[in-house]
């Protein structure tokens, strides 16, 4: 993991305090699997780029990550810290300015490509499948082919960090 962004990030995952009002809407079992996830996909967050939305790969973590956002003063202080600034949530349908009728297939190789830039030697990415192994109706998840493809290729793109 690089940069002094990415840091920042997982300095204020390590202090992040979550309370049970995050998973109100997020009832599936075992919740420290699900606690992963979303802590990696924030971690992703900080890999982004140009303001380009990332996909959400996990319907899980989408809902645990909707109760944060409900947390609203503990959310708000959080992007702070990780960001330097409020992290908006994009519903699927709903994208930022100027990416209108994006592929989520393009927003999820991004989130393959952030992954790339943030992970831990050795670490393995709960987000691809983590709905299948928490036996979710209807998973969300990326294919484990075009993940390790996506990957490969991600690794050859220098991180910059995300303008504050």
């Amino acid at each position: 993991m690089a940069g002094r962004g990415q840091a920042r990030t997982v300095g204020a995952l390590a202090t992040l305090d979550l309370p049970d009002a995050v998973f109100r809407t997020c009832p599936w079992e075992p919740r420290p699997l699900i606690v992963t996830g979303l802590h990696q996909w924030l971690r992703c967050c900080a890999a982004r780029r140009g303001g380009r939305a990332l996909g959400m790969p996990s319907r899980a973590v989408d809902e645990a990550w909707h109760g944060f956002i409900l947390c609203t003063r503990l959310y708000s202080q959080f992007c702070r810290r990780a960001y330097g600034r409020y992290l908006h949530h994009h519903p699927v349908g709903v994208t930022p300015a100027g990416m209108a009728g994006e592929p989520a297939h393009a927003q999820l190789h991004r989130t393959v490509a952030a992954w790339a830039q943030v992970a831990r030697p050795g670490e393995i990415c709960v987000l691809w499948d983590l709905d299948e192994r928490l036996g979710l109706d209807e998973p969300w998840g990326v294919d484990p082919a075009v993940v390790a493809a996506l990957q490969i290729t991600a690794r050859r793109v220098p991180w910059r960090p995300w303008p504050t």
